[in-house]
């Protein structure tokens, strides 16, 4: 496993449960990437954080804050994608 890389600004919206949400943080654990977590079950408020942000109670859904935008990237693929992009370039 590499180094671990604690990488500011992104939050990953999920439940322990989910299996599209075990495969992002597999895939996290892996690269050795600490992004901030929230999981939805266990704490309501973060449901409600997702919905008002997101649009829509759908995990895993990661957060992206940078500068003075906002995203909300769904679906582990392009999760996983989003990651890997951000490996290759850096």
């Amino acid at each position: 496993m590499s180094k671990e890389l604690e990488v500011q600004g992104l939050t990953l919206y999920h439940f322990s449960a989910c299996m599209f949400c075990i495969k992002v943080r597999f895939f996290l654990w892996r690269k050795g990437i600490k992004v901030s977590q929230k999981d939805i079950l266990i704490h309501p408020q973060y449901a409600q954080e997702l919905i008002a942000g997101g649009g829509k109670k759908q995990v895993p859904c990661l957060r992206i804050e940078s500068e003075n935008t906002v995203q909300w990237l769904y679906e582990s693929t392009d999760i996983i994608n989003y990651f890997k992009s951000k490996l290759k370039n850096g």
